[in-house]
Order: C-alpha cells, then sequence, then structure tokens
C-alpha cells in the first residue's frame, strides 16, 4: 500500500484580499501559516508516514510544506521542488481584483478566464517584469516553456508529466513500504492531478474546488490502483471550505 496526500498550501495574502494570484510570490497569511500547521496534525492524528515531499517553486508552497511537516514530526523529509507544480499563470490579471475584474469585464468572461478547461486570459505583454523568465528561479527551464498566460489545460500539459515522471516512482518505491508521498501546491496543479486521478471530464472539472489548508488523501494497492479517498478531519469543515472558494468572485 502507498498513500498519496494532496494538499493546497494556507491562505496567501493575496487570497485574502481576493486578488489574482498565479505565479507572484506571495508570502501566506496567520491564517494561512494556522491552516498549515493544522494540516500537519491531521497527517499526525492519521498517523501518515510521510516519507517523500514534492512542491512547487512557490514560497507559500514551499512555506505550507514547512510548517505541516514541523507540526507532524517530519522536518526530516527529503523535498523535491518544481516549477511544473506551479499554480495556473493567470497572465494580465495577476495582481487584480477579483471583484474589479469581474465588474469591468463581466462575471462571464471572469468565469471563463477562471474555470474554462482551455480559455487562457489575456497574456503578459512582452518585456513585462511579470514574465517568469525575469525570476533567477526559472533560469534552468528553457525559455520556451515559460508561460505568459495559462488555461488548465496548460497546467495539465505540465503537472501531469513531472507527476508520471517523479512522483509516480516515489509511490511505487513507498508501496512495499506503507509508506506516503505528500505533494504541496496549488488550486489548479492540484486540480490537474485529481482530474486525472478521479477521471473527471473537462466540463466536470470546472466545478472541482480545491480548499486551503486540508490534506487530501489516496490511499492506493501495490498497482497504484485507488482503493479509499478523502480529505482528512472534518468532511463537512472540508465541503463548506470548497464552497467558501467557490463564492470568491471571479
Amino acid at each position: 500500500m502507498a498513500e498519496l496526500i494532496l494538499l493546497r498550501h494556507g491562505q496567501s495574502e493575496w487570497n485574502a484580499l481576493n486578488l489574482f494570484t498565479g505565479w507572484e510570490d506571495v508570502a501566506l497569511t496567520e491564517q494561512g501559516r494556522s491552516e498549515a500547521s493544522q494540516a500537519g496534525l491531521l497527517l499526525a492524528e492519521a498517523e501518515v508516514d510521510v516519507r517523500v515531499l514534492h512542491t512547487s517553486l512557490l514560497v507559500r508552497a514551499i512555506d505550507t510544506a514547512q510548517l505541516a511537516l514541523e507540526a507532524a514530526g517530519r522536518s526530516w523529509v527529503p523535498a523535491k521542488r518544481d516549477w511544473r507544480l506551479n499554480e495556473r499563470h493567470y497572465g494580465d490579471l495577476q495582481g487584480k481584483n477579483k471583484l474589479e475584474t469581474t465588474e469591468q469585464y463581466g462575471a462571464d468572461q471572469v468565469k471563463i478566464w477562471r474555470r474554462s478547461y482551455a480559455t487562457p486570459p489575456p497574456a503578459l505583454a512582452e518585456g513585462d517584469p511579470r514574465l517568469p523568465g525575469h525570476d533567477p528561479r526559472y533560469r534552468d527551464v528553457p525559455p520556451g516553456a515559460l508561460p505568459a498566460t495559462e488555461c488548465l489545460a496548460d497546467v495539465v500539459s505540465r503537472t501531469l508529466p513531472y507527476f508520471e515522471a517523479e512522483v509516480v516512482p516515489d509511490l511505487k518505491a513507498e508501496a512495499a513500504k506503507g509508506g506516503a508521498v505528500l505533494v504541496v501546491a496549488h488550486g489548479n496543479s492540484l486540480r490537474a492531478l485529481r482530474m486525472a486521478l478521479d477521471g473527471i471530464s473537462e466540463d466536470e472539472i470546472v466545478n472541482l474546488e480545491i480548499p486551503t489548508g486540508i490534506p487530501y488523501r489516496y490511499v492506493m494497492g501495490d498497482d497504484l490502483v485507488v482503493e479509499e479517498q478523502g480529505y482528512l478531519g472534518d468532511a463537512q469543515a472540508a465541503a463548506e471550505a470548497a464552497a467558501a472558494v467557490a463564492r470568491q468572485a471571479g
């Protein structure tokens, strides 16, 4: 048996301000830090034997992972980090208020940009300082692979190959030992993984919301077929947190 734990980072400063965040590097709020620590306590209470950690290159995911593992007594777990687990790049929407964007473009257009599978928001213009090529953490990524905007389909196309190449081998290695692999990432990169693992269609994925700071566990057999799955802790609290995400404008 192996376990796969998916964890969205805790509330960030821009989550609290209702801003499109994407690849912008934003710190956790105090609530977000508390959510991360609580996630670690849930892992400990469920006796999840975390052995490997995967995170994005964004600090809100890295800090969430560190706080969660500290609370779980697992600070020693080795970490692997990759840009392909980053949040969806929201292009020119990054840094903009969701309510104000809705007022400017209309709710229908913003819903398409935010939740459609194949329609990206407006791209960043050439030379925009927000382009990831200006960030030293991406200096080893081929420039053509770095986005100026993304739709969910783009996130799927980068996240799933990483999962297959890097996470699946770790799951196979832990299957014989009963260990767990923890992936700490973002709403859209985790939606991409849930889409594949749960067999969710392109139309249905629009309705899947990922709450911050609540671990989602898959229990897998030796062949990595999912045998059990669900949020750790209070299922009703997880449902309410997901509903709160859905209510965010834009």
